[in-house]
């Protein structure tokens, strides 16, 4: 069973992406000089649909970098995606910054920024088009970013939710008409 265990988490750590979204030098002025510590901030994804954003704080650049990783494997959120691309157009936002996201046709490509354009390729989204509007803080992009991509909701949910079949969601019930 640990050996099971093992293999998964091995499987697992293989599929997944990371990139490091930005890394932030902060000193603290004390009697005795200048003390540095390092914030970071990575995106993990599977490129299957799973995403999560943390931030890391360390001493050292490497281990804050490490320590976001871990937080950001273990934050992941599930998106529904519809092939390449998102089911429909979001809009999120966070502080000041906000994001419109958009599908596009197979063969589009990510049309996206710096920091948006990570998380949409470790999420594993090939079309998309995406546009950053206020602060260009890349803390704060990321953050409305993944604030869009909470919204999205497959077919199936939305069904589910409203207590009906996928059909009748696709068709649309036009029984009240005749």
């Amino acid at each position: 069973m640990v050996e099971q265990l093992k293999e998964e988490t091995t499987k697992e750590t293989s599929t997944m992406v990371d990139h490091v979204i930005t890394v932030r030098r902060v000193t603290k002025v004390t009697k005795g000089g200048k003390r540095f510590a390092f914030s970071a901030l990575v995106v993990s994804g599977d490129k299957n649909g799973s995403v999560g954003i943390a931030q890391g704080k360390s001493r050292e650049v490497s281990s804050a970098i490490a320590k976001a990783t871990n937080r950001a494997r273990n934050n992941l959120i599930h998106i529904p995606l519809r092939g390449t691309t998102i089911p429909y157009n979001v809009i999120g936002r966070h502080g000041a910054s906000s994001i419109i996201m958009r599908p596009a046709y197979k063969g589009t490509g990510v049309i996206a920024g710096g920091a948006v354009r990570s998380i949409l390729e470790a999420l594993g989204v090939q079309d998309v088009l995406a546009k950053s509007m206020g602060a260009s803080n890349r803390m704060n992009v990321v953050k409305a970013a993944l604030n869009a991509l909470a919204q999205l909701r497959s077919l199936k949910h939305i069904a589910q939710t409203r207590g009906k079949t996928v059909d009748q969601i696709v068709k649309g019930s036009h029984e009240h008409a005749r």
